[in-house]
């Protein structure tokens, strides 16, 4: 069993999970199928910055991307970028890739988007590449303390 700070949190958690371990995937294609699932089951972390030192991750089907004139109304700002992989590192913990809400460094807040279906089986990183972690959506978003907002869009 693989160990990253994401499932040492999870461990501590009394919800059910399962850890999936694969090779490193190319595309959030190849990720959902390597791991069995639609690739909108697929849960992607993004770290978004809104601020200075202020930073939030967002919870994004893998079917669709960030809106980001929903996301800017939402949360009542203007700007907000990504952070290179640099940065991204040194407010998580984790490399690009393997970011997850779970054993963060920093516990930023979480935004889930309202696409994500609260009865569905999903699949988040677990903190390293090939580790992800499969989860009933609703264990997820109360494990998180996320905050559900229409915050994404159709890919394509």
């Amino acid at each position: 069993m693989p160990d990253t700070p994401a499932l040492r949190v999870l461990a501590s958690l009394d919800i059910p999970y399962e850890v999936t371990e694969t090779t490193r995937s190319r595309s959030v294609e190849e990720a959902a199928a390597k791991r069995g699932i639609s690739v909108g089951q697929l849960i992607k972390t993004i770290v978004v910055r809104r601020g200075e030192d202020d930073f939030l991750f967002v919870l994004v089907p893998g079917d669709r991307g960030i809106d980001w004139s929903k996301l800017r109304s939402h949360l009542g700002v203007r700007r907000m970028t990504l952070p290179d992989a640099e940065e991204a590192l040194a407010v998580t913990g984790y490399e690009r890739g393997t970011i997850t809400p779970f054993g963060a460094s920093t516990a930023w807040p979480v935004i889930a988007d309202v696409s994500i279906d609260p009865d569905s089986a999903v699949s988040i990183g677990g903190g390293d590449h090939g580790v992800s972690v499969k989860m009933q959506a609703h264990l997820l978003i109360q494990a998180v303390d996320a905050e559900v907002a229409d915050v994404t869009k159709t890919l394509g």
